[in-house]
Parts: C-alpha cells; structure tokens; sequence
C-alpha cells in the first residue's frame, strides 16, 4: 500500500499548473509520498514484530522438541518394561498355577495304597521342581513391578516437570500474542494521526489557493510587449547584396507633431524659418548648437530623451526630420521640429510670435 502510494504521488498531475494551484499540487503529491513512505516504514516495523514472534515460536519449538525427546526415551523403556512385567506375571501366576496341581497331584497319590514308591517319589519331585520355579517366576515378577514403578515414577516426574514448561510456555505465547497485536494497534492508531497530519497540511495550502492570484500569475507570465510586432516589410530584390544577403533597410520614421499643433498648423516643407519641419536635408559643415523647445521622451532604443531648454549637439540632419543629437556624451536620435538653432534669434522669435503658448523663451 505504501509503494502504490508513493507510485501514486510521483505520476499524479498537476505538472502544468501554476501559481497557489500548483502549490497545493506540489504539497498534495508531497504528502501523499510521505505518506506513503510512513506506510512502508510501518509494514518494516510490522514485519520485525512478525520475525520475533516467529523467532519465539521457533524458541518454544525447539525447547518442546528437547522435552518431548527427554519423554520419549523415559516412555519407550517404561513400555517394555510394563510389557515385561505383565509377561512375567502372566508366567508366575502359570508357575503357581502349575505347583498347585502337582502339589494336588502328590496329595492324591499318597492316599492311594496301590501306588509305588516310585511313583510318589517322581510326583513330589514335579511338585518340588513346580514349586521352585513358581517361586522364580515370583521373584522376577516381583524385581519387574519394583522396576516399572521406579520407571513410572521418573516418568511421571519428567512428565509433570514437562507439563509445567509446557504450560509457561503457553502463557509466554498467549503474553506476546496480546502485546504484539496491542503494539500493531497502537501502529494503526499512530499511522492514522500521521496521515492526518499529512491531509491536514494539504487542507492548508489548499486554503491559501486564490484564483485571481492564479490568473494574475498566468497573465504575468504569458504576458508580451506593450506594442504589437512590427509588421514584415517588403524586400526588394535589388536591395540584395552581391553576397545573397540583405541590404540594411533604413526604416522611416514619422515625423512628429509640435504639441498642441495639428497637421494644417505646420509651415509647408523646405521653410527656413525657426522650428519648421526640415525635409530632404543632410548634414553640412559641422555640429551646431541648438536649444529644446519642446520635451521629448524616447520611444525607441535609437532615440534620445531631452528636456525643454536643454542645448544639444546636432551632428546630422535626416530627410525624414530626425536629427542626430549629442548631450552629455549620449547620441540619439530627436525630431528637428523640437529643436531651434541658438544662434538665430529671429528664428526664435518668429517662433514665439507664432505660438505663445509654447515659447520656451519667457
């Protein structure tokens, strides 16, 4: 029961889950495995209590064994012996038997006066002879019964000395009987506290299980980025290098809008006036200095992020309106329409004029 308890907890489900339900799985499977080990534990100590009572079983055995051989060899002369004497009684009541009738014999041949004196003398000898061996007969019978009364009584002295052990020996079983199988009751009795422990702390964790922690959880980890994958660009064949490989491909950038303009409220494309949008124009001679109008925070690795009234470095000018800015020793990329020159103070002031609202010259 215990290794299929143990079997149980290592293929049970659960592998899939997570957050507090996979816990709670985790805990369970655990529990069960403990569980099951306790089992096993208890089967081992089970079985030691089965080897000792076999081992005093095998004691008793052996002790009863030597006893019953002790008996036996008294039983076996005590039986020839209460034959012999039986035998021997069965002779000497036969002898005695037979003295009387010669005895009876001489009595009836001295009445008779015609007998012979030969006669006499060859029947009171048979009746002497009878009675000699009637006493023999008598003698042994005697020695036999004085014998197998010493032979009965050590046997029943062994015997009796048997019983008593034989009885102990009853009372020792009956003793580690009863203890052995309160001891296996205790076991069960402790086994089963133990295995409510163990669902107990499975109750435990199961409290603790939340189902909006859980979809909080799936959600943080299935989670992707903010913004959806940008979409696959054509790749024109003539953009392919003369070694099979791609062309690096320059994305366009949106420009961006002032803030609070829309669209219609830009000057039209190559305008030279301060702030305007810069189409179609490279960089020409070198860096120049120039003020933030606007805050810009940046959106892509290659951007860089600049306060309203910083001074930063322009060292190029793209045709989509991004110019690549230094400030602090970091270059990015920032939109030309955020950026005034510092030298041109008409550009600034045409600015203003335009929108008070975000003049950053007060």
């Amino acid at each position: 029961y215990g290794r299929d308890l143990v079997a149980i907890a290592r293929k049970a489900e659960g592998q899939n889950e997570i957050g507090t339900l996979k816990a709670s799985f985790d805990k369970f499977k655990a529990e069960i495995e403990k569980t099951g080990n306790l089992h096993i534990q208890l089967s081992e100590r089970i079985k030691e209590g089965v080897q000792k009572i076999e081992a005093f079983r095998e004691h008793q055995r052996e002790q009863r064994k030597k006893l019953e051989e002790i008996i036996e060899k008294l039983q076996k002369p005590k039986m020839l012996l209460h034959k012999k004497t039986m035998e021997s009684k069965r002779l000497y009541e036969q002898r005695c038997k037979e003295a009387e009738e010669a005895e009876q014999a001489v009595g009836k041949k001295t009445n008779v006066a015609t007998s012979t004196h030969r006669q006499s003398e060859k029947v009171m000898n048979r009746a002497r002879l009878c009675r000699q061996a009637a006493n023999l007969a008598e003698k042994q019978y005697k020695w036999n019964v004085d014998q197998l009364k010493e032979m009965c009584q050590d046997w029943e002295s062994t015997y009796r000395s048997a019983c008593e052990v034989f009885q102990q020996q009853e009372s020792e079983r009956i003793n580690i009987l009863r203890c052995v199988l309160w001891d296996h009751c205790n076991l069960l009795s402790m086994q089963c506290v133990q295995d409510d422990d163990c669902y107990e702390e499975v109750r435990k964790i199961l409290e603790q299980c939340d189902i909006i922690s859980d979809n909080n959880c799936f959600i943080k980890m299935k989670e992707t980025a903010c913004r959806p994958p940008a979409p696959i660009e054509f790749q024109s064949y003539s953009d392919l290098n003369a070694n099979g490989g791609v062309k690096r491909v320059e994305t366009k950038r949106l420009s961006v809008m002032l803030p609070g303009m829309s669209f219609s409220g830009y000057p039209e494309a190559g305008s030279n006036s301060a702030g305007s949008y810069t189409s179609a124009q490279q960089t020409g001679g070198g860096p120049e200095k120039y003020m933030v109008l606007y805050d810009f925070k940046a959106q892509e690795d290659d951007e860089l992020s600049i306060s309203k009234g910083q001074a930063v470095t322009i060292t190029e000018k793209g045709e989509d309106g991004w110019w690549r800015a230094w400030r602090d020793g970091i270059s990015g990329l920032v939109p030309g329409t955020y950026l005034t020159k510092i030298s041109a103070q008409s550009h600034s002031t045409r600015l203003a004029a335009a929108h008070p609202d975000h003049n950053p010259i007060k």
